[in-house]
């Protein structure tokens, strides 16, 4: 994805709140913030992680949800945009509706506190995040254009 479209000071203010929030839940030793990091070191965060939470209300494609796939981690979506795509509800992950906490945290519940489902649809994230890989997207289209180019020399 692109950069933030807030300035340095609206994302003080927003992690400001943010860590507050998790003090005043009692997650604040669990809950790191770590800022921006490289593009190239991200595989290490994607897979130290139990699972990823996209709470998004929008998302054109999910590309955060498929590196962390890719990585073995199962993902916890909305169902926005490509995420109801691309994360199979049940078995790479889960999928909730938009703005439902409670179903967010009934899923992650359930992923957090199953060690052996987590690993299993880790597994399956990883082999299905292959499907997205560059040379299949080329294959897949050099298909369609290959049917498109026969199917216009046969009505002309």
């Amino acid at each position: 994805g692109g950069e933030p479209d807030v300035n340095a000071e609206e994302m003080t203010e927003e992690m400001t709140r943010l860590q507050k929030m998790c003090d005043d839940l009692c997650v604040g030793g669990t809950v790191v913030f770590l800022g921006k990091r490289a593009q190239d070191t991200l595989p290490y965060y994607y897979s130290a992680a139990e699972v990823l939470v996209m709470p998004s209300l929008y998302e054109s494609f999910g590309m955060v949800a498929l590196e962390a796939m890719a990585c073995g981690t199962p993902v916890i979506a909305s169902e926005v945009g490509g995420l109801g795509y691309l994360v199979q509800d049940g078995l790479t992950g889960y999928t909730v509706p938009d703005s439902d906490p409670g179903a967010l945290s009934d899923r992650l519940s359930i992923l957090l506190g199953d060690g052996r489902l987590r690993a299993e649809m880790g597994e399956r994230a990883a082999a299905y995040a292959k499907e997205f890989g560059w040379e299949k997207i080329a294959a897949a289209i050099v298909k369609v254009y290959g049917e498109m180019i026969r199917r216009e020399s046969r009505t002309a």
